[in-house]
């Protein structure tokens, strides 16, 4: 088990339904250029942060060529899940949304939008792709783990490729789940390491070895090339499939559960918020 599997592990030991407790709400910034408050997210919240600013504006061109496409793909399953079984419009808070591909896919398909991010660069990006896009979504700067959402907001809360760069991610699936009204579902969409014999090695040495570079050399003008070492090292370190779904259960969720996507290169969470 990693350094960073056993510190998760340790935060989670106690199952309280966290996401039952309500907590203060922040006044949120409207505008993506006012920086919101990070109380608890760690001495490295800003070195993250900046690194993601440095990269903004050629993060989307970057991941669609280093995923080949699979991740919109992927993000098209987590609309269809979001929407399965519902008859009315769904209201979703889309959290650490980046430049905004799921929340601008959630709006396109109907949903009511609003997407938070700590990154003032990748919002603007979001914001910027809106305008070309869509109405129904809009974007404001926020702590996950403190969101500035009265409790049970939402319909849907959802996040993609983001929950392992929050500090406590415990902590932030707690107050998704809080946003959220009772029954409401929460969904997370991010990598996992393969299991299959071949399919395993291959995706670490590519992961280890082939991303980085190929990062450095889609974006040469960039400053922080480490923004794709940091991308490996955060998802072999993150805690996955079941021991993710226990995650969730200790943040509050019921049902939890995961569905692995292209030979589990990904996996879909999802969890229900108690009824009462």
């Amino acid at each position: 088990m990693t350094k960073s599997s056993r510190r998760l592990r340790r935060s989670a030991a106690s199952p309280t339904r966290l996401c039952s407790r309500r907590s203060s709400v922040l006044p949120y910034a409207d505008s993506v250029t006012e920086k919101p408050r990070f109380d608890e997210v760690g001495p490295n919240a800003n070195a993250v942060r900046a690194m993601f600013a440095d990269v903004a504006p050629r993060y989307d061109r970057m991941n669609r060529t280093l995923s080949a496409g699979v991740d919109v793909l992927w993000r098209r399953h987590t609309v269809r899940r979001v929407l399965a079984g519902q008859d009315r419009r769904v209201r979703v808070l889309d959290v650490c949304s980046g430049t905004g591909d799921l929340a601008l896919a959630l709006a396109r398909a109907g949903c009511d939008v609003v997407g938070t991010d700590f990154c003032a660069e990748m919002l603007e990006r979001a914001r910027t792709k809106r305008r070309a896009a869509t109405n129904g979504v809009r974007f404001l700067a926020a702590d996950t783990q403190r969101l500035p959402f009265e409790d049970g907001e939402f319909d849907v809360a959802t996040v993609a490729f983001g929950i392992r760069n929050v500090h406590d991610p415990r902590a932030g699936l707690a107050d998704m789940c809080r946003v959220v009204k009772p029954g409401g579902r929460v969904f997370v969409l991010e990598f996992s390491k393969p299991k299959a014999p071949l399919v395993g090695p291959a995706y670490l040495w590519y992961f280890r070895k082939v991303l980085p570079r190929l990062g450095r050399m889609l974006a040469p003008a960039t400053r922080r090339h480490e923004a794709y070492d940091y991308l490996p090292e955060s998802v072999l370190r993150f805690p996955e499939r079941e021991e993710f779904v226990r995650l969730m259960k200790d943040a509050g969720l019921e049902d939890a559960r995961f569905e692995p996507l292209t030979f589990g290169i990904a996996s879909l969470y999802e969890g229900r918020k108690p009824n009462g």
